[in-house]
């Protein structure tokens, strides 16, 4: 038995060796793996999610709000305001000529606030009285003075509210 297979063996050592190796076939696509397979799907998953969920959040097809009109602002005159600024030990007395307008969020509250206007116009005085020309200094001095009179106002129309003082003219003399 040992010669058959030592005869068989020879047989096929003499077949050149160009007829039994044949180079195998490649592939032409080779599957990733199943890890990365999984981490794709995720990753698509995730991005459709987010992309349905931002059409929904942001909605083309939700219907937009009708645009409502913007009512315009009333505006009231207050009568010039002329008082002497506070001086600290200066001889020469300085003065604040201002002539306000209040903003209004509706004609409604102009009739409302109308009586008052006596006590408004006393807040505005007994304020602008205190003041030394050093605290209307550039327009951060100018804002602090509007919003120290518009929360002036706001106290002396309680419950109404206007919407902000505003300044036609300033002038310190």
């Amino acid at each position: 038995m040992a010669a058959a297979a030592k005869a068989k063996q020879a047989d096929v050592n003499d077949v050149p060796e160009e007829e039994t190796e044949k180079p195998a076939a490649k592939p032409k696509f080779k599957l990733p793996s199943l890890k990365l397979m999984i981490i794709a799907a995720a990753a698509v998953a995730v991005l459709g999610g987010g992309g349905f969920g931002a059409y929904l959040f942001f909605g083309s097809g939700h219907e937009k709000p009708a645009q409502t009109a913007v009512k315009p602002a009333i505006f009231v005159d207050l009568p010039d305001v002329l008082v002497n600024l506070s001086n600290a030990g200066s001889d020469r007395t300085q003065y604040l000529k201002v002539k306000i307008v209040l903003e209004l969020p509706d004609p409604t509250v102009v009739a409302q606030i109308q009586p008052l206007m006596p006590r408004v116009m006393d807040a505005f005085q007994t304020y602008l009285r205190e003041l030394r020309p050093t605290d209307l200094d550039g327009s951060a001095g100018l804002y602090r003075l509007k919003e120290e009179l518009t929360r002036r106002v706001n106290a002396a129309v309680a419950p109404n509210r206007i919407t902000a003082v505003l300044f036609k003219e300033i002038v310190v003399q």
